[in-house]
């Protein structure tokens, strides 16, 4: 497979206005040649996609999914831009897969890292900041590194950025991509609920043996 240098992929990206990691992958199935890599895109509908992501998406649907057992149990929002889309079988898969994605990501909080709260990012930022490891590190280097971190527990806490449980080889943002292509209008995933059985509630905990003890001697004085 041809080395694809960074220079390249951005003259594609620039090109085609397609993800960076769809340029690269359409170099690497061309063997780095330019035109060919712009016709891949194009041949995938990915380019398209890319146009249609800043179009309007009201319409949609509310999916979905209670894992096995019913401990746990997933609400997703998923919009499209006409009623029809929203009634196709395929569409419908779309957000049962994204409802299951979320019932599989316990860690995932958001849906993309620009809807997480400064707040948030400013704390975990402060909690890099003060790792031991980077305690002897030159300034400019320590921030670099933090930097680096910080992006990737942001990338963990949000779901576009999770490799896709069905194929690990693509993320759920390049999923909804595909399906952009497929269908032809805007998808976005708007806010979604996750429910465990049991969550929040305060469990009271009991020595078992102090109470059989107690249910012994109760016995005894009657």
């Amino acid at each position: 497979m041809a080395e694809i240098s960074a220079k390249l992929v951005k003259e594609l990206r620039e090109k085609t206005n397609a993800g960076m990691m769809d340029c690269k992958k359409a170099l690497e199935e061309t063997g780095g040649d330019m035109e060919k890599a712009i016709e891949w895109l194009r041949q995938k509908g990915i380019a398209s996609a890319e146009k249609k992501a800043g179009r309007v998406a009201a319409e949609g649907i509310i999916e979905s999914y209670i894992h096995t057992g019913g401990r746990i149990g997933v609400l997703v929002e998923v919009n499209c831009e006409t009623d029809f889309v929203a009634r196709r079988e395929d569409f419908h898969a779309l957000a049962k897969d994204i409802a299951m994605q979320i019932a599989a990501c316990p860690n995932v909080e958001y849906v993309k890292v620009s809807d997480i709260p400064e707040e948030v990012v400013a704390k975990e930022r402060e909690i890099e900041m003060g790792r031991e490891d980077l305690a002897n590190k030159p300034e400019n280097i320590r921030e670099k590194i933090v930097e680096g971190r910080v992006q990737k527990r942001l990338s963990e806490m949000c779901l576009l950025s999770q490799p896709y449980i069905r194929d690990q080889s693509i993320t759920v943002e390049e999923l909804i991509k595909q399906y952009i292509a497929k269908i032809g209008e805007n998808i976005q995933v708007r806010r979604f609920a996750r429910f465990v059985l049991g969550e929040g509630i305060e469990k009271k905990e009991t020595n078992f043996a102090q109470e059989v003890a107690a249910q012994t001697g109760a016995a005894s004085n009657s």
